[in-house]
């Protein structure tokens, strides 16, 4: 299987990347894409992509809730990643965010305004470089779509990660020709809305995450997540698609290999 959203860099910086990885491996998860945020991770994840080559692949993006007075020249920063090597494999992971607004209305505007700006200016970067896209949509859903259809990039070449809306929202993204992914969210017994959507999206199109170190499947829940436990989704994917384990693998590995290109 192949995790295609983790932040790892919690586990570089406490020194633990060589045994997170390894459990993984022993769980079957043997790729990992690593969801660039911010300037203090790209770096670490080029690094990761240079130490683990072929088998963890990096996104580098300005994430919404990063997006400060200053994401001008982050973007300008951003730009200079994709002429490195490794070379990102996607923009990512970009998008807008209403969760975390400012509860001072205008305050709250500003901050929206700025991200729009921010991944309208992303969204160009990936057509322009003709790579995939990640996207954060939270609270947002309906700005996050029209900013996309207006930047004309390819919604084939679109993932929303950690998808947490509902069935109408799912077919709206696949009808246009993009996709979602889906975390251990998807184990929640709060989260029936996120289960119709996988099921309405198909095999076809199923992507798995972890989005570690966050969002830890049902079994595992209150503990600090890792790609490790990645498998427990999968079985419980399996479980919700009536199909054997290892269609899920099968399927979510080579639908991530052909999202990503790798």
């Amino acid at each position: 299987m192949i995790d295609c959203h983790c932040h790892l860099d919690t586990f570089v910086r406490s020194g633990e990347i060589e045994s997170v990885v390894a459990r993984a491996e022993a769980a079957g998860v043997t790729r990992f894409v690593v969801a660039g945020t911010n300037a203090d991770d790209w770096e670490i994840y080029r690094q990761l992509a240079e130490a683990f080559p072929q088998k963890i692949f990096y996104t580098a993006g300005l994430h919404p809730t990063e997006v400060g007075e200053d994401f001008d020249a982050r973007i300008s920063l951003l730009e200079t990643f994709f002429e490195k090597t490794p070379r990102p494999v996607a923009v990512g992971e970009i998008g807008l965010d209403g969760h975390w607004l400012p509860k001072e209305a205008a305050e709250a505007e500003a901050v929206f305004s700025r991200q729009k700006i921010a991944f309208s200016r992303q969204l160009l970067l990936a057509k322009k470089l003709g790579l995939p896209v990640v996207v954060h949509a939270r609270d947002a859903f309906r700005e996050t779509v029209a900013l996309i259809d207006e930047s004309g990039v390819d919604w084939r070449r679109v993932d929303f990660h950690c998808f947490a809306e509902d069935e109408a929202q799912i077919r709206e993204i696949n009808a246009r020709g993009g996709r979602a992914s889906f975390t251990g969210t998807l184990t929640y017994k709060s989260a029936e809305n996120v289960r119709r959507a996988a099921l309405a999206q198909g095999l076809d199109r199923l992507m798995l995450e972890t989005d570690c170190p966050y969002l830890a499947p049902l079994k595992l829940r209150g503990k600090r997540n890792e790609p490790a436990f990645m498998r427990h989704t999968a079985e419980f994917a399996a479980e919700l698609f009536n199909v054997p384990v290892e269609e899920i693998f099968e399927k979510t590995e080579a639908n991530t290999r052909e999202f990503f290109g790798i």
